[in-house]
């Protein structure tokens, strides 16, 4: 990369550039992930390490959202790795829908297996196995299970956190008397899903339902959330699926209703993943690094001591006096390193993104005092010792909510009704974004509109009345609002 193309951090002792954001999103991106040590790449092609900044984000994902999930009555459980070939080619849709990724143990203990093992691509048929065993009567729904693991699924093309051949991820799977019941389900995961985003990841999506050529492999219909990434882009940040009651066919999932009748299961199944990670840095990130919000952060306070040699003692005792007084409050970190300079730790933790560094020298001790430093703006003011916690506190749900803001107006801004496929184009080369209109639900019309541009139907608005919009392609009267953009 040539050196205009990169911008220097500051004033460091080691080589912490990163690439201008605007010339080249891409490689800022990969600095980013990599020069903050969330992630490194792995020996095998396609896998990442995740690095433990990078784990400590995603540790911060689980305990927020499985919090969620158990305060909406699931449980967790733990499902194989390896699923039995004839379990995949059970279900025809869904074992087409993965073959292309699917990765395959052949040989075992030196030994050629008499069947092939998936490695899990996804649980659905293994999870149906266990269901068809365990549930036999009305009364043993709903079942209402989650599990956090990983998956494996060969892409051909890979990046950190994006899309990689192994992620981490959770998968919801729950069974369900009626078709009511599972819709139901599926639409609160929905929300579910969009409120944690909006709410702990500050990032604003759109909901809504994919369209037929879109859905999961399976299902009978898939919702999802979608995020606008700085580079004009959409990423998938969740799905939700009600699976209907193709798989409880497939897998003789039955139960006895209160009525005598034998009756199947209506299902869905539904997950985010360690993509989350990548949305976050590409909605939130700056030419600076990383920009966390508090919810998420590993670190919601550093806390950086300024010592010249005749204060450093006393500089030190106050720092270590405001970590304690932070504690039980806010997950803080307090840098003490010797060796580096506080220009060089500013810069460091800029880089990772914790959303306030304290500044705390000599005068601010004398002062009573602790110089604060937002890290999304860079504002600094100065808060009393005594009125710290409460005045951190308050600025802390400002970022959050101003980060969250931000984001919400770059999205809109980057939202335009267009009348055309000329229009989604045009829109498209001017930046992207997401393209709002008319369609007629012929995939044909949307095959074209993906050749023509690139874009795809990112979600159909359930709630948007499409009366009066017209077809893309066909100008024919539409009967779907969809979103459209180009997508990770």
């Amino acid at each position: 990369m040539s050196s205009s193309n990169r911008r220097s951090n500051g004033n460091r002792g080691f080589v912490r550039d990163i690439a201008d954001k605007n010339a080249d999103f891409p490689q800022w991106y990969t600095d980013v992930i990599l020069k903050s040590e969330m992630v490194d790449y792995a020996p095998v092609r396609g896998c990442m390490v995740i690095r433990p900044y990078g784990f400590a984000i995603w540790e911060r994902i689980q305990h927020l959202l499985d919090a969620r999930f158990k305060a909406t009555g699931h449980t967790n459980a733990y499902f194989p790795l390896f699923i039995p070939e004839s379990f995949l080619r059970k279900e025809s849709e869904h074992f087409e829908g993965f073959d292309p990724e699917v990765a395959w143990v052949t040989h075992g203990g030196g030994e050629q297996l008499t069947e092939r093992l998936a490695v899990r691509p996804t649980s659905e048929t293994v999870v149906c196995t266990m269901y068809a065993k365990w549930i036999q009567s009305y009364r043993d729904l709903p079942v209402l299970i989650n599990q956090w693991s990983n998956v494996v699924r060969w892409e051909r093309s890979t990046r950190p956190f994006l899309r990689t051949m192994e992620f981490l991820w959770q998968e919801g799977h729950t069974a369900h008397r009626t078709e009511e019941d599972a819709e139901a389900e599926t639409l609160l995961i929905l929300d579910l899903y969009r409120d944690f985003v909006e709410s702990d990841m500050a990032i604003p999506v759109l909901s809504g339902r994919k369209s037929e050529s879109e859905k999961f492999a399976g299902a009978l219909r898939t919702y999802a959330i979608e995020a606008l990434m700085t580079d004009g882009q959409a990423l998938q940040a969740g799905t939700s699926h009600n699976l209907g009651q193709h798989f409880a066919e497939v897998f003789d999932i039955k139960y006895l209703d209160d009525d005598g009748q034998l009756k199947k299961v209506w299902q869905t199944s539904w997950g985010v993943s360690t993509r989350l990670i990548g949305a976050l840095v590409m909605v939130h990130g700056d030419e600076r690094g990383l920009c966390l919000p508090p919810r998420i952060a590993p670190y919601e306070v550093v806390i950086v001591p300024i010592q010249p040699k005749a204060a450093r003692e006393q500089v030190l005792r106050e720092a270590r006096a405001v970590r304690d007084q932070l504690r039980g409050h806010f997950r803080t970190h307090l840098d003490d390193r010797e060796g580096q300079s506080p220009g060089w730790k500013f810069n460091e933790w800029e880089l990772r993104g914790v959303p306030v560094r304290l500044e705390i020298g000599p005068r601010d001790v004398q002062q009573e005092q602790v110089t604060v430093v937002r890290r999304d703006t860079g504002d600094k003011v100065a808060l009393p010792r005594l009125d710290l916690v409460d005045g951190l506190q308050e600025l802390l749900a400002a970022i959050q909510s101003d980060m969250y803001q931000r984001a919400l107006a770059y999205r809109r801004e980057r939202t335009r009704d267009v009348g055309s496929v000329e229009d989604l184009s045009a829109m498209l080369a001017a930046g992207g974004g997401f393209g709002r209109a008319g369609w007629c639900g012929d995939e044909a019309c949307e095959a074209n509109i993906k050749a023509r541009t690139g874009a795809t139907i990112r979600i159909l608005a359930t709630e948007e009345d499409p009366s009066g919009l017209t077809c893309l392609v066909c100008s024919s009267p539409a009967r779907h609002v969809g979103y459209f953009a180009r997508a990770y």
